[in-house]
Parts: C-alpha cells; sequence; structure tokens
C-alpha cells in the first residue's frame, strides 16, 4: 500500500503519518490491489479535517471527516470508507444476484464547480473520461463520492446522462438526445 500523505496549515508528523497508515492499512482486506491512497489533513482555526481518496480503476472511494481532534476523525474518515465499501460490496452482489448485463462499475465524472452568484464567473473545469455503466451504478458512484449530481455514459444507450439527487431524497436521471 502506498501513501500520499499531505498536510495544510499543519506538519505531517511521523507519528501522524504511521497513524494515518495504520488505520488505512484495516481497508487492505478488503481488496486485492491498492492504488496510491491520498490523504489530505488540514487545519481550520479549532477544527481537524481528514479527507482520503482512492482511485481504482472501476471505482472511486472518497471520504472526509471533520472533527476537534486530528486522530479522531482520521477514525471517523475510515469507517465512513468501511461502510462505503461494504455498501459497494452489498449492491455489487445483489445485482449479480439478479443477472443484471453489464456489471462493470466503471469511474466517471464527479464535478463540482463553484459559481459566484453574482458574476456568474467559472472558477473551476474538470475533464474526465467517461465510461459506460447504468444509471444504478451511477447512483453508487455519486453517493460514494458525496456528490449530489454525476455525469456518466449510459451503457444502453451510449449517451451523456446525469443523475442528480432530489430535494425529497430521490434521486433524478438526465438523458440527453
Amino acid at each position: 500500500m502506498k501513501f500520499n500523505v499531505r498536510g495544510e496549515n499543519i506538519e505531517v508528523t511521523p507519528a501522524l503519518r504511521e497513524y494515518v497508515e495504520k488505520k488505512l492499512s484495516k481497508l487492505d482486506r478488503y481488496f486485492d490491489t491498492f492504488p496510491e491512497i491520498k490523504v489530505n489533513l488540514k487545519v481550520y482555526s479549532d477544527k481537524q479535517r481528514v479527507e482520503v481518496t482512492i482511485p481504482f480503476s472501476n471505482l472511486m472511494l472518497r471520504a472526509e471527516e471533520t472533527h476537534d481532534d486530528m486522530y479522531a476523525a482520521i477514525d471517523l474518515v475510515v469507517d465512513k470508507l468501511e461502510r462505503q465499501i461494504r455498501k459497494h460490496k452489498t449492491k455489487v452482489n445483489r445485482k449479480l444476484r439478479t443477472k443484471v448485463p453489464q456489471l462493470t462499475v466503471d469511474s466517471a465524472i464527479a464535478v463540482q464547480e463553484t459559481v459566484d452568484e453574482d458574476e456568474m464567473e467559472l472558477v473551476r473545469t474538470k475533464r474526465f473520461d467517461l465510461k459506460p455503466m447504468d444509471a444504478e451504478e451511477a447512483i453508487l458512484q455519486m453517493n460514494m463520492l458525496g456528490h449530489n449530481f454525476f455525469v456518466f455514459t449510459n451503457a444502453h444507450t451510449n449517451e451523456t446522462n446525469v443523475v442528480y439527487t432530489r430535494r425529497d431524497g430521490k434521486y433524478g436521471l438526465i438523458e440527453t438526445k
């Protein structure tokens, strides 16, 4: 397992790095191979924030937690990642049992742009490869990333689609022509 541990407004001490690596190594039991795990530790006045991103070829796991104590935030983010992994594996296994064709969970895009309401200034642009998946897999990927919308290529129609979270907590799908 390779780790890329960065600190913003905090020096990453060997003890802190060792704690992060020890806690995230628990996730090793869920997968055969692991890519480089990106960990970002941030300190804002009285809050400590931990962001972890684990990019796989067919899935992206991402979690973030804020707490008064950095070590507690690390524990919380590892727990959140474990829940995501178990939820993902349960859904994949359920799909296998129902024999849904095209069971490939490929990474797609989750774009979040910050727009100033007064000036409507575009401040960020992201580019991603769209890989085919069905709407259910896109919803799963969106939830794992913690975003409120997700752009993907529909495996059945080969068109670009967007799934999003509605205000009532359900999901919507936008299809292009």
